[in-house]
């Protein structure tokens, strides 16, 4: 372009520098926490004997950790990287980036606190209460804000493949979390969600299964488009196929939630909605695989000995095979089987240590050395890093896919008398106890290779010299002059607020569809008149119950199959849970579901369990809640929690606040005299009194009435 003016700018590599440096930190901690859950499943003393390190805190610990602080790190440190590079323009505003890396950083380690302290909502991929919420949502909006206002300011004229898939992220990442965290506060670390039941499982699948396409797939899929070309110094193999991948699977993506709730009470219409979008979803995912893969073609001598390209080869595989796997367990046949069991554990994995981990390692390995000017410190730590991790993935998932299908088979057979033939669920749990060890080895290859790479990336930025602003420079960017023989693709690429909208239309159609008439029309969710809301100390029971995580290991949804009914009882119906705030479903049965454990044992029995399971249920892998015993339940803001229920529509009739304390005590107090009556003395004020309360009374509604439109 000679005559052109060009125009001087630089590439802060500093931040990428942070995000890099926390996506490492936050990774090994959060793999971490993994292993020690992974360790608890088969040996229970590594609950450590205190409340705030066992299975049921750790876990959401371990997700959040390992989703918002390892990949999410990885995401901005990738998009910092290469937004500015493809639009040759710096980030619009520095303290704009900053804002983000401190406020994300100061997100984590909200969730490090609270959660191990039992301050949670408790639904999936969400957990952080309504404070946090908004700092989240805060700080998204300024990383948003960022990216808009580098494409403003570009330099070139078309947006390139990566940055559609940083935008529909960006937006739909918004929506999903604004609307499926609101939420009325109690008080400063208590909320209750403004949906109930069915419906707030359906938006909380809407957004879970969706946090894992917009948050961990489509701006990994956006950080593939500009690695991968770049590791193998060659071009995207199909433009065409990469705008077909991205408009096709940004709308399908949003329809797919309800194939997480198959067989449960949500109504038959949205569940095959669910199934036909999440079936559809295989052609766009592979697609995104093929033009991935297609683009390394003519170029495998050089993955055979570039770690980089290893790392990305086996990522986009895992991602395919991921991406298969969930449509595949979608189909109705196939989730009967899978769902609830350690199959689902496995899937997750192949995407979370395959497609994102790896995918983090290779971007995270070409990086470092051009930041710092150098060469790799080690090529063979990196290769060695390779097959270990390679390694790990497999001695995680593969156990699990054996002890789903050993879940599954002994769930369901029965004996010759028609009888269940193990009508005792921990039979189950206690034969797939080497499988759960096989996993934990597994995740220690994982976190060692981790280890590493961060020893091999610190000795390599210790050769070298910090490259902070990187120069650059570039025309302006030129006036368009309309070309009508320009291809119609090329020209929505121009316009980034229009493209923008476009990206927003896509999503929000199907979320519209599936959750506007769910919350709307009534006969969607028959009501039962029978069920009433919580009482006071039945409504502390449950928030124990929340804090502990215990749903993380039972489920309070019986599916209308046989072994399920001869098992548990009668099959859920939706109008049991009107007043579930949140609804308590569940994802995974390492214990039992509870929907009918109401009235099933005396409450001596439960006192027993919590204390010490295995006195109970020898074999048990539930870690004790002795403590239980003797911390007094915190019942201060009862009658904000009545007061909070009645605003969000529950019957509790008008003034109950004020005799809500007076009623829980009269219960406590029944509850307590009836542990006396066998010889355990225990004060009424106690949380294992308000938890007695909550799991007797669970599914005992039901045997009152049959359902009834009304």
């Amino acid at each position: 372009m000679s005559g052109t003016t060009l125009e001087k700018f630089s590439y802060d590599n500093k931040i990428v520098k942070f995000f890099g440096a926390a996506t490492m930190i936050w990774g090994l901690a959060g793999m971490l926490i993994g292993l020690l859950a992974a360790t608890q499943l088969f040996l229970p003393e590594a609950n450590l004997g205190n409340p705030y390190t066992t299975f049921g805190r750790i876990r959401p610990l371990h997700t959040n950790a390992v989703i918002f602080a390892f990949v999410g790190n990885a995401i901005f440190a990738g998009v910092y990287y290469s937004m500015p590079r493809l639009l040759k323009a710096p980030m619009w505003n520095k303290t704009l980036s900053w804002i983000h890396f401190w406020g994300w950083q100061a997100i984590i380690l909200s969730a490090v606190i609270t959660l191990p302290l039992g301050l949670t909502s408790s639904k999936e991929y969400a957990e952080l209460e309504w404070p946090i919420d908004i700092a989240i949502t805060i700080i998204w909006v300024a990383f948003g804000a960022n990216m808009i206002g580098t494409l403003i300011k570009r330099r070139e004229k078309h947006m390139y493949v990566a940055i559609w898939f940083y935008l529909a992220s960006f937006v739909t990442v918004a929506v999903l979390h604004i609307f499926n965290s609101l939420a009325l506060p109690v008080s400063l670390f208590k909320s209750y969600s403004v949906y109930a039941g069915v419906q707030d499982a359906l938006v909380q699948w809407w957004y879970g299964h969706n946090a894992v396409a917009f948050f961990l797939t489509t701006p990994f899929l956006g950080l593939m488009y500009y690695f991968l070309p770049k590791a193998a110094n060659r071009p995207i193999f199909s433009y065409k196929l990469s705008i077909v991948h991205f408009w096709s699977l940004i709308f399908l993506y949003i329809w797919a939630g309800p194939h997480h709730l198959l067989y449960t009470a949500l109504p038959e219409w949205a569940q095959v909605l669910g199934v036909a979008f999440s079936i559809m979803l295989l052609a766009p995912s592979w697609g995104g695989m093929v033009n991935g893969l297609l683009t390394l073609r003519g170029a495998w001598d050089k993955v055979r000995v570039d770690p980089v390209l290893k790392f990305m080869v086996v990522a986009v595989t895992a991602y395919g095979m991921a991406t298969f796997e969930g449509p595949l367990l979608s189909i109705k046949s196939v989730n009967a089987i899978a769902h609830y069991t350690d199959w689902i554990i496995a899937h997750v994995h192949i995407g979370g240590l395959g497609w994102n981990g790896f995918l983090t390692f290779s971007m995270l390995y070409w990086l470092w050395p051009r930041m710092w000017r150098t060469t790799l410190y080690s090529t063979k730590l990196a290769n060695t890093h390779f097959w270990l991790g390679t390694l790990g993935i497999l001695f995680y998932a593969l156990p699990l896919y054996v002890a789903a299908l050993t879940q599954s088979l002994m769930w369901k057979e029965f004996a010759d008398t028609g009888r269940l033939a193990y009508p005792n669920f921990l039979e189950t749990v206690i034969q797939i106890v080497p499988m759960y060890m096989l996993r934990a080895f597994g995740g220690l290859l994982y976190l060692s290779g981790a280890i590493m790479m961060v020893y091999n990336l610190v000795k390599t930025a210790a050769a070298g010299s910090f490259l902070e602003e990187e120069e650059d420079e570039a025309p302006a960017l030129a006036k368009h002059v309309p070309d009508n023989k320009e291809f119609w693709h090329r020209a929505w690429e121009r316009k980034p607020v229009f493209f923008t909208i476009l990206a927003t239309i896509a999503i929000l159609i199907g979320g519209i569809v599936e959750i506007i008439p769910t919350i709307l029309v009534k006969s969607n969710i028959p009501t039962i008149s029978s069920v009433q809301p919580y009482t006071p100390l039945e409504l502390q029971g449950r928030d124990l119950y929340i804090s502990n995580g215990c749903v993380g290991c039972h489920s309070q949804m019986i599916r209308p199959f046989r072994f399920e009914t001869e098992r548990y009882g009668e099959y859920s119906k939706a109008g049991e849970f009107v007043y579930d705030r949140p609804f308590l479903w569940g994802s995974k049965r390492t214990g039992p579901d509870l929907h009918r454990v109401g009235g099933k044992y005396p409450d001596s029995w439960h006192y027993h369990h919590m204390v010490d399971p295995r006195s109970m249920s020898p074999g048990s892998l539930m870690p004790p809640y002795p403590w239980m015993t003797t911390n007094v339940m915190d019942h201060s803001n009862i009658e904000a929690k009545i007061r909070t229920m009645q605003k969000l529509g529950v019957p509790y009739p008008e003034g109950y606040d004020v005799k809500a304390i007076e009623d829980l005590q009269s219960q406590a107090q029944m509850i307590a005299n009836n542990l006396k009556e066998s010889g355990i003395e225990v004060l009424p004020d106690t949380e294992i009194i308000a938890l007695i309360a909550y799991l007797q009374r669970l599914g005992t509604d039901i045997k009152k009435a049959a359902p009834e439109n009304e």
